[in-house]
């Protein structure tokens, strides 16, 4: 099953340090169209159910603890190759070995600290959206 959909978040590092416009200026002249985006702020309850496929990994408590820490923008992309295209404009999780002029090159602090989050497949891309989008917030 492959879209043109994808679902990304911009992590509450990213958005602390005020890299909101600039992102999602990235997202847009790379291609990509907004159909549904929100600002929120995610409890540990929430960040925990969204991360609940990381239960059992070392690192969960860590991560919910993170992206429950501040506020986030929750957004579905649209644009053909979407989740490829959208894993490419982000790089890699590790910022410091992100390409340069990803959005994690430039945005990031840490492995962390990793300024978006992105879909790695079609399937997870629908699922999370689904998590975040009713279908009366798409466009």
């Amino acid at each position: 099953m492959i879209t043109n959909r994808t679902f990304t978040m911009i992590k509450p590092d990213a958005v602390d340090n005020g890299y909101i416009g600039a992102i999602l200026n990235d997202i847009i002249s790379a291609g990509f169209k907004i159909v549904a985006m929100k600002y929120t702020h995610l409890t540990a309850e929430t960040a925990g159910a969204f991360y609940e496929v990381h239960k059992e990994r070392p690192f969960y408590a860590d991560l919910v603890r993170f992206m429950s820490s501040g506020s986030i923008v929750a957004a579905i992309l649209e644009k053909d190759n979407a989740v490829e295209d959208f894993r490419k404009l982000i790089g890699a999780t590790d910022p410091s070995k992100a390409d340069a002029g990803t959005i994690r090159n430039k945005f990031a602090k840490s492995i962390e600290a990793n300024a978006v989050h992105g879909s790695d497949s079609d399937e997870n891309a629908a699922i999370e959206g689904n998590f975040f989008f009713s279908a009366l917030e798409r466009y």
